[in-house]
This record gives C-alpha cells, structure tokens and sequence, in this order.
C-alpha cells in the first residue's frame, strides 16, 4: 500500500467552490481499481491550503491507472483549475516501527 500526498493551494476566494468541486470528483479518483480510500484536509493557519491523502494498493494504480483514466481528465476538468501554483504530488510507503 502506498500513500500519495499533495498539498493544494486553492486560488484566494475560490475554497467554498474548490470544496464543492472537490465532493462532486469523489466519486472519480473512488471508482478506480488500486484505490483504497481519501480524505481532503484544511489548513487551519492558511484557509486557501488543503492537503489531499489518498491511499492505492500501488503506485501503478496511480500513475497509470487513474492518471491515464477518463475519470482523471474529469477529475483535471473539475480541479485543476483551482490550483496556483500546481501541487507537487509525492508517494509514501509506511516504515515498519515494530
């Protein structure tokens, strides 16, 4: 299982849309296979600061089986408009501390 984290700066006045957006492309990035689960933080010191989690079995089911997917270009459509400067988006693996 690997995590895939992006910190989203949303356009100034647009987080009430942005958030809106965001539960209508759910559904999207959910109805992949590989895709485990997600959750959409706010930043409680910058209001115009989400941090977006999302777990996938791989990092396949990622990169290529979303990000080359017909529900990335509707998640792009709904999103990335939102978004300055674009989020750099970076995979984690969980260390074992047993």
């Amino acid at each position: 299982m690997i995590m895939e984290a992006a910190m989203l700066h949303v356009k100034p006045g647009l987080a009430r849309e942005f958030e809106q957006s965001f539960k209508e492309a759910s559904p999207l990035i959910a109805s992949i296979d590989g895709y485990l689960r997600h959750e959409l933080q706010h930043c409680m010191e910058d209001d115009h600061k989400y941090l977006l989690l999302v777990w996938w079995r791989s990092l396949e089911d990622h990169t290529v089986g979303f990000r080359e997917s017909a529900q990335y270009q509707e998640w792009k459509a709904l999103l990335h408009h939102y978004y300055s400067p674009f989020p750099v988006v970076e995979h984690y693996t969980r260390i074992n501390l047993d």
